[in-house]
């Protein structure tokens, strides 16, 4: 069995300067050992992330649609961010990818996909992340549990991690594999793992946001 983290930001994200040799060392220190990098509109992280760590990377982008972000796992290329959500997801699907949702249910996060989008990409979801570490209700997680399964769509988790620190905050424990339909079957006997992150956490991420713009990164 592996412990997957399925949603992680490097400094490549533009609210995180979390460097990859951290978070590579972070992965080691608490048994992680299959990530998805998910950088806010680039899989460049990703793709530098997958050439250099002694573990598994998938490639991920956490894309921003016209309606919210959604995330797409096992990508060759970048989509452009800004475009209508169905559009989005049709290109994830295009280049062979999976469809995720992040945090599905989290009202606090203006970036949340909104309810009625949700019901529309329907045809297009493979996944939604049914626990997500920066979560502050236990609600928000059974609500996206009970979609999940109401719809029959593959549970996931990520500790949503900015810094090294909160890696491992949220993992899905599973079987190994190989290639993107291992991984489909490899999450279906996945088990959610996770505790929630400091609820400052947050707050830490938008002042380096804020930080990397008044320095014109």
């Amino acid at each position: 069995m592996i412990r997957a983290d399925l949603h992680i930001h490097t400094v490549y994200s533009d609210d995180s300067n979390a460097p990859l040799e951290r978070i590579i060392a972070r992965c080691l220190e608490v048994g992680i050992n299959c990530i998805a990098i998910t950088d806010h509109n680039t899989i460049a992280g990703a793709l530098e992330m997958k050439r250099i760590a002694p573990f598994q990377v998938i490639v991920g982008d956490e894309i921003h649609t016209s309606a919210g972000e959604i995330i797409g796992y096992f990508l060759a290329e970048e989509i452009p961010k800004g475009l209508p959500a169905a559009e989005t997801a049709r290109m994830i699907k295009e280049q062979g990818g999976l469809v995720g949702i992040p945090h599905p249910f989290d009202r606090l996060r203006r970036s949340t996909i909104h309810r009625q989008t949700l019901e529309e990409l329907l045809p297009y979801i493979d996944i939604i992340e049914v626990l997500n570490a920066r979560l502050l209700f236990r609600r928000q997680s059974i609500m996206a549990e009970r979609f999940a399964q109401a719809h029959g769509l593959l549970a996931s988790a990520g500790s949503d991690a900015h810094r090294p620190s909160e890696i491992g905050n949220a993992y899905v424990e599973m079987p190994e594999f190989n290639d993107r339909d291992q991984f489909l079957t490899a999450l279906a006997q996945g088990r959610v793992i996770g505790r929630g992150t400091a609820l400052w956490a947050p707050l830490w991420s938008t002042w380096v946001k804020l930080e990397k713009a008044l320095k014109g990164r």
